[in-house]
């Protein structure tokens, strides 16, 4: 018993004894406060281990995170308190129970008790809330009040026995009466508020809705306060990701605070507010006041956050100077025993003198500080978030109120506004990210300073100012970066518009071996983009190494200054702290510049959005009031639904519906048979000229109206003035309302007040084909074939791989303009709306379309549906059908009435018409051949497009590289395996690319520099081991290095989620040197006290920190350099292989899969894996050194890295997986929103039209949820990692500080211990950034990944069997054709195209191909060039067999014209002559032939005048006789032409044939004929059938074959 009894035994007195009464001893006293914390421990744990099971709450919610007792936050944070006071009270208790003789267990055994009885109450809590079981919350009131009561007797007998407020247990003991009254009055309000456990009815509360939705899994701000702090709710998702990815459904829906249209409604009532009570309404609104009155507070919350871990965050160098200063000496007595009690009673100094408790308290310090720091930047990350959700609403509501005349007028460009939403609105979630750290940074500056000048006086100052002067030069650097960043945005732009015309022409390029010419444009201006890359590259390196100097410098000055002033040398404890101190200080600093640069950033963004929601709407007119405020109410009754309100009228009448606002008030005097009508009107867009003018029209109802006239005279702009889409200068436009009984009754069928519009220009939503038809009406089978069939869209529907499931648009499969505009006019037929207005929808169509849309769609489809109907049109053939004609001139009306009285009244118009008219059918006999063909090809690119992508059956991006999702077998262990895998293969690929040189360099410098690191460190520590040096200096290290900025930061711009951009180098290199410096600074000093004399160590001491500084330059630079030279091979290697790939390969693959290795993976080889590796590589060696250091220093610490190296394991390996499925979801996420973005600004007049605003605006905000969730659970993710390893981090500390505490009795000096904490310091800010890279640089990796998957291509065969000195420079001269048992394939996989054809074809003969679609006519043109895969017999021309030469020479020599026409932005010249070896006046003489010469003269600039992209600026038909002129300025003696009129019209076709025979008496003509007649005066005809030749021979005598194939393609095509 002698060691262990409860109150001691002293021999001389009776601890036991009650003489004096039974409270008078002390240890009874405490003996009384072990009797609570024992009650509650029996009375909870039964319940907590009967389990929860049976008493499950009434109210079903899916998730038990429903917490809803009042006070519940303050509960929480007050048992933290209790835990925190018990901590301090268990070791004071021990600290004192050493100064007695015996062991006194009364002194600390109570309040150990007290511990556990605290945690049980947390716990016991949580479940009584949690399973909604509130009676029995009265064990826990019972138990406050017991522990109230008996720690207040103690309280009690201290004061009267004069323990007062000097002894440490006395301040311990009131503490603890205090936080267990509060929490007896929080308990007393829970039972009061609620009527709980006394009373007979308790109130019944009802969880949020959130939390009833089990859609919604993102839970942070429904869970308790621990679990908030720690992420602990993430755990299974980030876990899960591990067994099956993390998709869209597993991440659910935003809680409704979070959404965008709460937060939208937030931002629009504090703008809005700004506006009504402005004295002056002509300013406008500031949006940064709106954006504080709606996002104030939380940021307001998060600075407290920032604050306290500020402070917190200068626990940590006092910590150290603590443990360093007392650790070999014995600590100063200067407490008493107290008579009555008999026990030490010690001082609050002494307690504090303990090296021990220091440990712990600087493990609690760093556990609070990182939490703080987390749950500020959480906050922010959250705030930001909701701020772009409310702008991204903001800006939606404004694009669809923006008056048309500002899109077309231009000011306000497409550009524009993706920009609002790409660039500004997450410029300004950026700032808001970094807001909390321009008012903390200042603090923490300052607090710096001042405990500097504590320690080291005067001089401190000096160096401290040394910081600030050199912080410009680094915000020099940093804006330098951005304007480099701007310059190489603008080369690559280019580099890729080049990229993009050579994937669209690589057909035509290969075929006049023309690849390398093009190869070589874009070589070159990736090498402009290069050399700006470069200075990006050392700008970056630069910015690296500053950062390292700064603290150098900094250091040095203070350290010498201080020999100086004071001509003696700090002790070892204080130079520690002061180091630590100036990197604290450092970090600030070095984010100043970069905060600084968001905040100016943040500024111009705000001016935009400004200067954009000032910009013109459309006239409000009493119509159109479809302003998006949303009443709260209303959402939550129709979820999902948006309501479309009027703030001009009061709340109540907007409720009833939001379908579709009224069009026009009702007047009485309108006659009903009317719908339309327009009264003097005067219209103009935007200038104050009109553009229409003195309009005075009815349309009648239930009629077709055509409007006609010549181009340009106002037709369109007649239409959008009626739909309110022209700026009115007078007159005014009635719409009719219906009778309200026929309203009733009509009110289901028909959508009354929107009208069916279909534009000139089609436009169609990124969606499938079915989408854009019905358009968000309900889908209706019959009604759906009918217009399908009316617009003949079955043909192009059955050719789309998925039918009418196809996406279309950007991102899906490209139509041509004759289908995009057929299925706009089909939009505007199925909708259910009165009135259609269609503007000039046969302009794209050929005849028989036309034709067909007019007799189905129109006349029969909507007549008979009595709908109103207008039509623009240009086909005057069709007027006999109009019920009512409008004749427009030069902006005004020149006649309306039906088709008679126009012929009586105005006969001279009738006349004119009529000569049109017959015009027209001429030339419609000539079109309908053409437009069947028109058509026909159409439809043919299409299946060309798809018939060679079936083979692949659309793979899809994604799914070449995750091979792993294709295992679907739930054989979980291989994927699981795969998916945590480090791609170790392609990070070589990777840095082998950049040449081994310098990754040699690399690898070499970086180990170097941070053993010369560890050098200095060691180095300083033996010395001042010498005699009471300073210690070591390191100790500065504490700094989060980027971390303390914010943890999601883009420092340098580049804004992957959380800073992986240069923020994390700012300190790491730092910490690399100050120590160098500062061991540099110590060596100055007079002789040590013992050892060797300074002069030893100084020169030694010089060298090694010059060293240190010079190495890091150079690791800077290698890094930078190293990922330069692999980012250029990479890209050469790419686009050969590309530019070389077989035509099969372009087949294939889809053109964006291509285009988006040269634009996003080549950008993320470029800017975004270098500094990822060069951050990687640093952190991690900076944590194996400090390991390693720790391990030196005190052995016994290994011991405890095994367990802590595990966990660290499993943490990065669930947390990359996880946070790859997370980033993988934000950038798909992001798309959608940015495409609907432009989609909405393009389409404008067609939604507004449709009234359709309120649905698309319902679509914006679900894609702003979506991708916001996505990005919420990515930065959550972060968190959840940071806490972890900084939690890891600490408990690092924790064993370093414990171990060498324990070590230094065996004579360690105390400069060791410095060296080992300090560097334990470091691993707590670098270990997240380990894993943080390690997951980013997995994800870009895969860039690496794709672009190596193209790099296996195989290329086509360039070299040929025979030697270019060999072919003789005039071949072909005679142009004679053997065509041998020619078999053909595109592809060894895939069936012959072409079976055993042979053939003869003379010199100079004309000879004609024709045949069905699909039996072979182009594989042969093909084949003549070597472009497929001949795989048997031969093709000879002029005795060479073609397959033996080289490439170049064989495509060089032949000349071919092909059917889609193709011509590449530049100049004319260019166009014609790439190779720059033509005389003008041959070009001149090819343009002669091709009927071009007069057009081109016209130009400005002749030949050298401008062709837009793809030719945009020159017709179809010109674009083919530039073709044509293309084949004949290259002078081969043989032309192949590959159905190359099909878009001439006749007249300049039969020019062409003329042209053909005689310009090419001499040559050998191919003629693949599509149509038969082109091809009757040709010398040998070939009919082909599925890959074989069914007839050959002169086209007379096959015409004498009346049944055969000739013979009646003849006759079908007369």
């Amino acid at each position: 018993m002698a060691g262990l009894s409860f109150c001691g035994n002293n021999v001389t007195k009776n601890a036991y004894s009650v003489d004096t009464g039974m409270l008078n001893n002390g240890c009874f006293v405490d003996a009384l406060n072990l009797v609570p914390h024992v009650f509650l421990l029996f009375i909870t744990f039964p319940i907590l281990f009967i389990g929860w099971g049976s008493q499950s709450s009434k109210v079903q919610i899916h998730h038990n995170t429903w917490l809803h007792f009042p006070g519940h936050n303050l509960r929480w944070i007050l048992t933290f308190t209790l835990l925190f006071v018990h901590v301090c009270e268990i070791a004071e208790g021990i600290v004192s129970n050493k100064q007695m003789d015996t062991n006194h267990l009364h002194l600390f055994m109570p309040a150990f008790m007290g511990f556990i009885a605290a945690t049980t109450s947390v716990v016991y809590y949580h479940n009584i809330e949690t399973s909604n079981f509130p009676k029995l919350l009265l064990a826990l009131f019972i138990y406050w009040v017991l522990a109230f009561i008996t720690k207040s007797i103690k309280l009690w007998k201290f004061a009267e026995y004069g323990v007062g407020v000097l002894h440490l247990r006395f301040c311990i003991t009131a503490l603890l009466v205090v936080l267990y009254g509060l929490l007896m009055a929080v308990e007393i309000n829970v039972i009061r508020v609620r009527r709980y456990v006394f009373f007979a009815n308790p109130q019944k509360v009802k969880p949020p809705e959130d939390l009833q939705d089990l859609g919604v899994r993102f839970l942070q701000p429904f869970v308790n306060l621990l679990s908030k702090a720690t992420y602990w709710w993430m755990n299974p998702l980030i876990i899960g990701a591990h067994k099956r990815p993390i998709e869209l459904k597993k991440i659910g829906k935003l809680p409704i605070a979070m959404r965008a249209l709460t937060n939208y409604l937030k931002l629009k009532d504090a703008y809005e507010d700004q506006r009504q009570n402005a004295e002056d309404p002509e300013k406008a609104p500031s949006i940064w006041r709106s954006m504080y009155r709606a996002f104030g507070r939380p940021i307001l919350l998060s600075s407290t956050f920032r604050y306290l871990a500020d402070l917190l965050g200068f626990a940590g160098p006092l910590c150290i100077y603590g443990i360093v200063e007392h650790l070999n000496k014995k600590p100063v007595k200067e407490g008493s025993v107290v008579p009555y009690f008999e026990v030490y009673f010690m001082s609050s100094n002494e307690l504090l003198q303990n090296t021990s408790v220091l440990a712990v308290l600087l493990f609690l310090a760093l556990v609070l500080q990182r939490t703080f720091l987390q749950a500020s930047y959480y906050v922010t990350i959250e705030t930001g978030i909701n701020l772009r959700g409310a702008l991204l609403a903001m800006i939606y509501n404004k694009i669809l109120r923006l008056s048309t005349s500002n899109m077309s007028m231009g000011e306000m460009t497409l550009g524009q506004i993706n920009n609002l939403v790409a660039i500004e609105t997450n410029q300004l979630m950026w700032f808001l990210f970094l807001c909390p750290n321009l008012w903390a940074m200042p603090v923490q500056i300052v607090m710096g300073v001042i405990l500097l000048y504590y320690l080291l006086g005067t001089s401190a100052l000096i160096g401290a100012s040394v910081i600030v002067l050199l912080a410009p030069v680094q915000y020099l650097i940093a804006t330098k970066l951005a304007d480099t960043q701007k310059s190489t945005l603008d080369q690559s732009t280019e580099r890729l518009k080049k990229t993009t015309e050579i994937l669209k022409g690589i057909k035509l390029l290969k075929l006049y071996a023309w690849e390398n010419i093009f190869c070589d444009s874009v070589e070159d201006t990736r090498g402009k983009e290069l050399t700006s890359l470069r200075t990006f590259a050392l700008y970056t390196s630069m910015s690296i190494f500053m950062n390292a100097a700064i603290p150098i410098a900094a250091v040095l000055v203070t350290f010498v200054s201080h020999a100086l002033i004071n001509k003696s040398k700090p002790s070892s404890s204080e130079a520690f702290a002061a180091l630590a101190l100036f990197h604290i200080l450092v970090t600030p600093l070095f984010l100043l510049s970069t905060v600084v640069r968001f905040a100016v950033k943040a500024m111009v963004s705000v001016q935009k959005l400004g200067e954009f929601l000032q910009s013109d709407e459309i006239g409000d007119d009493s119509w159109r009031n479809g302003d998006m405020s949303v009443s709260l109410e209303a959402c939550k009754k129709h979820p999902g639904a948006t309501k479309a309100i009027n703030r001009k009228q009061p709340l109540l009448y907007q409720m009833d519906n939001y379908e579709q606002p009224a069009r026009r008030p009702l007047r009485p005097n309108e006659t009903e048979d009317v719908a339309v009508k327009v009264n003097g009107g005067f219209f103009t867009w935007g200038s104050n000229l009109s553009t229409l003018s003195d309009i005075n029209i009815c349309i009648p109802t239930g009629q077709l109206t055509m409007i006609v006239g010549q181009v340009g005279c106002g037709k369109s702009s007649l239409l959008l003035a009626m739909l309110g889409e022209m700026q009115t200068l007078s007159g005014k436009v009635y719409w009719s309302k219906l009778p309200v009984s026929e309203m009733l009754h009509e009110a289901n069928s028909k959508n009354r007040y929107s009208v069916g519009y279909a534009t000139q220009k089609s436009w169609l939503l990124n969606a499938t084909v079915e989408d854009n038809i019905t358009f968000g009406s309900p889908f209706n089978k019959q009604r759906y074939k009918t217009v399908i069939d009316a617009c003949s869209l079955q043909p192009d529907v059955d050719l789309l791989p998925f039918g009418d499931q196809t996406e279309i648009g950007e991102r899906g499969i490209n139509l041509s303009g004759g289908q995009r505009q057929r299925i706009c006019v089909a939009r505007a037929l199925y909708q259910n709306t009165n009135i259609v207005f269609l503007d000039d929808p046969f302009s794209a169509l050929d005849i028989h379309l036309s034709d067909h849309l007019m007799q189905e769609g129109i006349l029969k489809f909507l007549q008979d549906d009595k709908r109103t109907v207008v039509l623009v049109t240009h086909k005057l053939q069709y007027l006999i059908h109009a019920d009512w004609i409008i004749a427009m001139k030069d902006g005004s009306v020149l006649r309306e009435g039906t088709l008679k009285d126009i012929q009586t009244h105005d006969v001279e118009l009738y006349e004119h018409w009529k000569t049109l008219m017959n015009r027209q059918d001429q030339e419609l006999e000539k079109d309908t051949e053409i437009d069947n063909c028109q058509t026909a090809l159409e439809r043919k690119t299409l299946r060309r497009a798809f018939y060679s992508r079936e083979a692949k059956n659309q793979v899809d991006d994604d799914e070449e590289e995750e091979e792993e999702e294709e295992e679907e077998d739930d054989n979980m262990s291989t994927t699981t395996s795969r998916r945590s895998k480090i791609p170790w293969r392609v990070c070589w690929q990777y840095l082998s690319s950049g040449g081994f040189l310098m990754v040699f360099l690399m690898v070499f410098s970086k180990l170097l520099k941070h053993s010369v690191m560890v050098a200095i460190d060691y180095w300083l520590a033996e010395w001042t081991a010498n005699g009471d040096g300073p210690v070591n200096g390191t100790a500065y290290d504490d700094v989060p290095v980027n971390g303390t900025a914010n943890g999601d930061v883009p420092v340098n711009g580049t804004a992957n989620d959380d800073a992986n951009g240069y923020a994390p180098d700012f300190g790491n290199v730092t910490r690399d040197f100050v120590n160098a410096s500062a061991a540099a600074v110590f060596s100055n000093r007079t002789n040590s006290a013992a050892g060797l004399p300074d002069s030893y160590y100084v020169p030694v001491f010089i060298i090694l920190c010059g060293a240190g500084i010079a190495l890091c330059l150079i690791t800077s630079l290698t890094v930078e350099f190293l990922g330069l030279s692999a980012a250029t091979n990479l890209h050469h290697n790419l686009l050969n292989k590309i530019i070389h790939a077989p035509i099969r390969f372009f087949d294939v693959t889809p053109l964006g899969q291509i285009l988006n290795r040269f634009s996003a993976d080549t950008n993320i080889i470029d800017q975004h894996i270098p500094p990822t590796l060069e951050s990687l590589t640093r952190s991690t060696l900076l944590c194996l050194s400090a390991i390693g250091v720790i391990a030196f220093v005190t052995p016994s610490f290994l011991i405890a890295l095994i367990p802590l190296a595990v966990s660290f394991y499993f943490i990065q390996k669930y947390f990359r997986v996880a946070s790859k499925d997370l980033q993988d979801l934000d950038d798909s996420t992001q798309l959608p929103l940015l495409c609907h973005f432009s989609e909405t600004a393009e389409g404008l007049t067609t939604i507004r039209a449709f009234r359709h605003e309120s649905r698309f605006k319902q679509k914006m905000l679900e894609l702003t949820d979506t991708n916001n969730t996505a990005y919420l659970f990515l930065s959550a993710a972060n968190r959840w990692l940071e806490v972890r390893t900084d939690y890891l981090g600490a408990v690092i500390v924790l064993t370093a500080a414990v171990a060498s505490i324990w070590s230094s009795g065996k004579n360690l000096p105390s400069s060791m211990v410095g060296l080992g904490l300090t560097y334990a310091l470091t691993v707590t800010n670098y270990l997240n950034w380990v894993v943080r890279n390690l997951a980013d640089l997995e994800v870009q990796m895969a860039a690496v990944k794709k672009v190596n998957s193209f790099l296996s291509t195989e290329s086509e065969n360039y070299e040929g069997s025979m030697d270019t000195t060999q072919v003789p420079e005039d071949w072909p001269q005679h142009g004679e054709i053997k065509i041998q048992d020619l078999c053909v394939r595109y592809d060894p996989l895939l069936k012959p195209v072409l079976k055993h054809v042979n053939a003869y074809i003379n010199p100079g003969q004309k000879v004609g191909i024709c045949g069905r679609t699909g039996s072979g006519k182009s594989s042969l043109s093909l084949a003549f060039f070597n472009m497929v895969d001949v795989f048997e017999g031969r093709i000879i021309i002029d005795g060479i067999d073609i397959c033996k030469l080289p490439l170049q020479t064989l495509r060089s020599r032949l000349s071919i014209i092909l059917q889609d026409p193709v011509l590449f932005s530049g100049s004319i010249r260019f166009n014609l002559d790439p190779e720059r070896t033509c005389t003008d006046d041959r070009l001149w003489e090819a343009l002669e032939i091709a009927q071009l010469k007069n057009m081109v003269k016209a130009l400005s600039g002749g030949l050298d005048a401008v062709v837009t992209e793809g030719g945009e600026n020159f017709s179809v038909g010109q674009r083919q006789l530039f073709c044509l002129a293309r084949a004949f300025v290259r002078k081969s003696s043989i032309l192949i032409m590959d159905e190359a009129t099909a878009s001439i019209d006749m007249a300049t076709e039969n020019v062409l044939q003329k042209v053909v025979m005689t310009a090419f008496a001499d040559r050998t003509v191919v003629t693949i004929a599509h149509r038969v007649h082109t091809i009757l005066e040709a010398d040998l005809v070939i009919v082909m059938k599925r890959g074989n030749i069914l007839e050959i021979d002169k086209p007379e005598t096959l015409l004498e074959n009346e049944d055969g194939m000739f013979a009646s393609f003849v006759r079908a095509d007369m």
